[in-house]
């Protein structure tokens, strides 16, 4: 079986985020060994990129199922998984700079509500392409 090079991409990146939470569990046990608990956006970073690595596996199936241009589900999966990379940073510098325990903490700076609009649409949006061409593929 030959993968598509949009689902070959999409494995890429995958496991590069799931690299990425071995790694960030790595950090979070050295905060439990050290301190007792790793710093709460460690935590955090840590789940989000496995759960997020477990859900780009997921992407790349109906990715290789789809019906729409190889464009259009690359495109597609990469708008997802950049939120999904760019949320685990953000989760993996609160950890670093251990500057807040909720980002969502009182005054919300309106770039981060910006960004949370983008990642509502991005990610919601990006699926519906991949799962609608699913279903025009399959029915």
């Amino acid at each position: 079986m030959t993968l598509g090079i949009d689902t070959r991409v999409t494995l890429l990146i995958t496991g590069l985020i799931f690299l990425s939470a071995l790694l960030l569990g790595v950090w979070k046990y050295h905060g439990i060994r050290v301190a007792g608990a790793a710093h709460v956006y460690v935590d955090i970073a840590h789940r989000a990129a496995l759960m997020y690595s477990f859900a780009g596996i997921l992407l790349a199936v109906f990715t290789e199922l789809s019906a729409w241009p190889t464009i259009v589900n690359l495109v597609a999966d990469l708008v997802i998984l950049a939120f999904f990379a760019g949320a685990i940073a953000s989760y993996a510098l609160h950890g670093l700079r251990r500057d807040t325990t909720n980002q969502f903490e009182g005054t919300i700076p309106t770039e981060l509500r910006l960004s949370m609009y983008a990642l509502i649409v991005g990610e919601i949006g990006g699926f519906a392409v991949l799962f609608s061409g699913f279903v025009v593929g399959q029915f």
